[in-house]
């Protein structure tokens, strides 16, 4: 029926990842189950044998899929169905797409679809670092051209301590946790979280994570061996002009120098320089010459690449004229959106953010039902990349995997610096709207959004400032070029995009994408010492502007007091059918939450205006306000009965004033002095400690007569 081949990998802590193939999926080019305890992950690849017409890239395609019945659940919604992916699956997806892709061989231009579903979930183990495993292992054991095996992992410190692939209670102590990609020979990528690290740990977990993907490669070999898949499909996706190529180069290569040695600092007009050039070279040609244009686009592109490379390499001169480590004009402004909660612009060179701040209570705050992760997020940030940003005239079709993406890496690069819940009673969301790109996007949303919470008054521990790195490599020759906040130019025509956020203290999240074979870590160290710098450099920048949160938050900002109750109080604040509490929101225009925490019952009460808040607490301690023995209370004569009266001296708590305790004199009814609802002073004497009866006294209170006067 089926021919099971089978590997495992040992993590050499009575841990083990298995990988087998031949039993699932077989109409798949390739197909493979990775193992890990009870999760189980199906990685299937797909490649189509004839090439995509006019295409000159790598058209691939990588989903990451959680079936809900991996973990025994129902999906959430009317149609009990998976819909489409969740942000966490998009994430997935974007941290292996970003290590195979720069491996297929350039002129492979067919249709390749990589699928990765959760079939079978544990608990406790994060699927995210077996999925770029189970990807390679599939197009290992596949006939596809892939310059693999590769594998990612998960690196964790936990106590002082390195791990690869912790689980999820494991990662809530760790102060590192990076998923790095790599081949046995070198990494690719490195994406993840961190609490204010030095660059030296960073560098120690990217090494000690490399060591464990270098034996998940060797296995991967060893199983592409056993199935018999190390001859791979041959193809000819692309026709060359050897000849074009050369006149290309002779006669465009010094007028491209030319204009990226004029240090134009304008995208647009930089990009129409060049253009102009390549005009000038076509003009040369009539309609019977027949010329491909998309290859002189091709081999055009190649001359541009090589005259900025070494520029750099060669004089230390960058497209805009700066130095490598030098930054471009910083700008920042704050409260620039009167009517947000909190708003700031970050501006850096053609880079620019708008980001504001919203506060909102416990019900505005994101709701996570996903088939691993449930519960709620108090802090989000998202990220919007329009289209007019870069001056292109296309419409704006829903959330990119991109946008999602850089979200991610800014919401990282905070959410440790948020004050913590004891000290933020807020819901927070945060959009940066990109108005301007031109390299490094997603860290002008980090220094925008660090401006944006402090002009809130969100109590941020620290500032936080991210930086883009780039690297221009001559490996051969051992030359390396290290660029500080790139262009998108040198990020396009570069060999590395390291982007490193933090605070003055340490990093706080990363992100890094490396094109080349053979990076030093010596290189790697010294782009992150020069991205300290920087980051230092813009955090100064930054507080030019404010360099504390503001005290209190905008007179027009929603107030949360928050006050804590006794656990069996909560019954009564809220009421038969919640009649209580709503009849206080309706009252006071105030919302209210109560939650049950540690015994004890918090409630938030939230408004626009500090006089409905007032109103509310006034309301709510009249409720579970527990009464003293000794204080004195102003009641309401409820009920009269022939022994005493009855009187309210809080909502829903009644007392006896006996006859004998209305005054000092002798009385032969009660209403000789009192009526029903009359508003009266008492003074509460006693309380039945086993049936909790309230004894009150109106004497208490009155001048004792003269005994002489009373005769």
């Amino acid at each position: 029926m089926y021919k099971l081949i089978e590997k495992t990998i040992d993590l050499g802590d009575g841990r083990t990842i298995s990988i087998e193939t031949g039993k699932l999926a077989k109409q798949a080019d390739g197909s493979v189950v990775v193992k890990m305890g009870r999760t189980m992950l199906l990685a299937t690849v797909v490649s189509a044998k004839e090439l995509r017409e006019d295409v000159d890239f790598m058209p691939l395609s990588v989903d990451y899929k959680e079936k809900y019945a991996s973990l025994g659940r129902f999906p959430g919604g009317f149609l009990k169905r998976e819909a489409r992916p969740s942000d966490y699956e998009v994430l997935i997806a974007r941290l292996v797409d970003r290590v195979l892709r720069p491996l297929f061989p350039e002129d492979y231009h067919a249709d390749t679809f990589v699928t990765i579903s959760l079939i079978s979930a544990d608990k406790d183990i994060l699927p995210d670092s077996l999925a770029g495993l189970a990807a390679s292992a599939a197009l290992s054991v596949s006939d596809i051209p892939f310059g693999g095996p590769i594998s990612e992992v998960r690196v964790g410190r936990i106590d002082g301590k390195f791990k690869i692939n912790p689980g999820f209670s494991e990662l809530e102590n760790a102060d590192i946790n990076l998923i790095v990609g790599a081949t046995k020979e070198n990494i690719l990528m490195v994406e993840g979280e961190m609490k204010e690290i030095p660059e030296a740990d960073m560098i120690e977990a990217i090494k000690f994570a490399h060591e464990a993907i270098k034996d998940q490669c060797k296995v991967q070999e060893e199983l592409a061996e056993m199935v018999g898949a190390t001859q791979k499909r041959e193809y000819e996706h692309e026709e060359n002009d050897e000849k074009l190529k050369e006149k290309i180069w002779k006669e465009t290569y010094d007028k491209v120098l030319k204009v990226a040695e004029k240090a134009i600092t304008s995208k647009h007009e930089r990009s129409e320089a060049f253009e102009a050039v390549m005009d000038k070279f076509l003009e040369q040609f009539t309609e019977e010459d027949e010329v491909d244009k998309a290859l002189v686009g091709k081999y055009f592109h190649d001359v541009e690449k090589e005259v900025v490379r070494n520029l750099i390499l060669d004089k230390g001169i960058r497209l805009d004229g700066r130095k490598t480590d030098e930054i471009r004009p910083i700008w920042c402004e704050i409260d620039p959106l009167p009517a947000a909660h909190g708003s700031a612009v970050f501006t850096r060179g053609e880079t620019q953010s708008l980001t504001t701040v919203t506060l909102g209570t416990k019900l505005d705050e994101k709701v996570i039902d996903e088939v691993l992760i449930r519960g709620t997020n108090k802090f989000v940030l998202h990220y919007n990349f329009p289209p007019f940003s870069t001056g292109d005239a296309r419409p704006a079709r829903g959330t990119s995997r991109r946008e999602i993406g850089h979200g991610n890496l800014a919401h990282r690069a905070l959410k440790n610096l948020i004050p913590d819940d004891n000290e933020n009673p807020y819901a927070i969301r945060v959009v940066s709207d990109i108005l301007e790109s031109n390299g490094s996007s997603s860290m002008a949303t980090v220094c925008a959004s660090t401006l944006a919470l402090m002009d809130a008054g969100i109590k941020l521990k620290k500032p936080v400032s991210g930086i883009a790195m780039g690297l221009i490599s001559d490996i051969k020759n051992k030359k390396f070029a290290i660029l500080s906040d790139i262009l998108g130019d040198e990020d396009h025509l570069g060999d590395m995009d390291f982007k490193v956020t933090g605070t003055k203290d340490g990093i706080t999240a990363t992100q890094m994408d490396i094109k080349i074979d053979g990076l030093p870590y010596e290189v790697l160290a010294k782009a992150l010492e020069q991205a300290r710098k920087g980051r230092l450099h813009i955090l100064d920048r930054m507080a030019e502007t404010i360099a504390e949160p503001r005290e209190n938050l905008k007179p027009h900002a929603p107030q949360i007091v928050q006050i804590t109750i006794q656990k069996d109080m909560i019954g009564a604040l809220i009421g038969p059918g919640g009649k209580v509490i709503q009849e206080i929101q309706s009252e006071t225009g105030t919302t209210i939450i109560i939650e049950e925490i540690d015994d004890k019952g918090i409630v938030d009460v939230f408004a626009d205006n500090e006089q409905s808040i007032k109103e509310a607490l006034k309301q709510i301690n009249n409720i579970v306000a527990v009464p003293e023995i000794g204080t004195v209370y102003t009641g309401k004569v409820k009920t009269i009965v022939p022994f005493g009266a009855f009187v309210e001296i809080m909502p829903g708590k009644d007392g006896l004033l006996h006859i004998s305790e209305i005054e000092w004199r002798r009385l032969r009814t009660v209403d000789e002095v009192l009526s029903e609802g009359d508003e009266i002073e008492v003074k509460l004497l006693d309380i039945d400690k086993r049936t909790g009866k309230f004894k009150l006294s109106r004497k208490a209170l009155l001048p004792k007569p003269d005994r002489n006067n009373q005769r």
